[in-house]
């Protein structure tokens, strides 16, 4: 009998060695590069506040966000996503506050693009932060209006334009907005802002803390977005959602949530491949982060949960953890 045992000639532990080889070998590399931070500014606010639902994340006051800002550009992070959290007594069934030339948003942009010109800003365009029932469009006999929302959209991503956002982001879900939008901007010679169409934007229930920090989810109460977000069975209507949005002129495509719906983003890089990005929702992020803080998981897990939406196939990711993984990753 032989001494010899035959083992096949490729050890694949051959490259598991130590944590150099590991990361010398590495097929996906997450950097702070990949990384948006979504904030909350919050109108007639100074400070922070803690947002219950969503550990470690706050509501801003203008006074304290530029700080933050600041922090965050020190870590590594270059582009955030902006969204208001207005007066109650500021909503209405039309959401006309988001038309406001001068509303707290505008003014929110305007303050930090001056204050920081080279950081990337992203504005949300929908209704939601502006209506009294938390809905991103204008209801007409109890439905959101497809058309008649889309008339305000426009207005909205002109003012935002105007005050400095770099990129346009529409996350209502309302069919025909990008292509009007795209036409809109082009006319009010906004040629160079960017069009990041919410594409493929679930109906989940993911959303909860969202709605928690921008105080809307009283408003939207037992109400359902299902009508204009889509069916989270659904993969080939997001491809189809995807390639109308692209047509239309957008120039980065959003899938939201993430990590439920990593299929989707590998499609949809594979399919077109285009500037993908990705949302780590709310609910992904406290689940997670509540999860670790009891101990139930390690904290690693999180940074787990980024790398494998960057594997999928996400070109850059939102998620409220940015600023914390962008200082693991730098060793900050």
């Amino acid at each position: 009998m032989s001494i010899f045992r035959k083992y096949p000639s490729t050890r694949l532990r051959r490259l598991r060695k130590n944590l150099n080889l590991i990361e010398l070998v590495s097929e996906t590399n997450l950097t702070s590069k990949d990384l948006i931070q979504p904030i909350f500014i919050k109108e007639n606010f100074e400070g922070k506040e803690q947002i219950e639902s969503m550990p470690n994340i706050f509501r801003f006051g203008l006074n304290h966000v530029l700080s933050e800002i600041e922090e965050l550009i020190n870590v590594g992070i270059n582009a955030i996503a902006v969204f208001p959290v207005i007066e109650s007594s500021k909503k209405d069934e039309k959401g006309l506050e988001a038309l406001n030339k001068s509303n707290f948003i505008v003014q929110s942009i305007n303050k930090i693009k001056k204050e920081f010109p080279e950081l990337i800003l992203i504005a949300d365009v929908a209704l939601d932060p502006y209506t009294d029932h938390g809905h991103d469009g204008i209801l007409i006999n109890n439905e959101v209006a497809n058309d008649e929302t889309v008339e305000v959209l426009i207005e909205q991503s002109i003012l935002l334009a105007e005050a400095g956002a770099d990129i346009i982001a529409p996350s209502d879900m309302m069919d025909g907005r990008i292509g009007l939008i795209r036409d809109s901007l082009e006319k009010q010679n906004f040629k160079d802002t960017i069009l990041l169409s919410y594409a493929a934007k679930y109906n989940s229930k993911f959303y909860g803390p969202f709605r928690d920090a921008v105080n809307s989810a009283s408003n939207l109460g037992n109400s359902s977005k299902s009508s204009y977000q889509m069916n989270i069975s659904n993969k080939n209507e997001a491809l189809h959602e995807v390639a109308l949005d692209i047509n239309e002129g957008a120039d980065i495509v959003m899938v939201k949530p993430a990590m439920p719906y990593l299929d989707v983003i590998q499609s949809i890089k594979k399919e077109f491949k285009v500037p993908t990005f990705a949302y780590q929702v709310s609910g992904e992020f406290s689940m997670l982060k509540n999860a670790i803080n009891h101990g139930w998981l390690d904290k690693e897990v999180m940074l787990e949960s980024l790398v494998s939406i960057k594997r999928a196939g996400a070109d850059a990711i939102l998620s409220y953890a940015a600023k914390e993984i962008s200082k693991e990753i730098n060793k900050v």
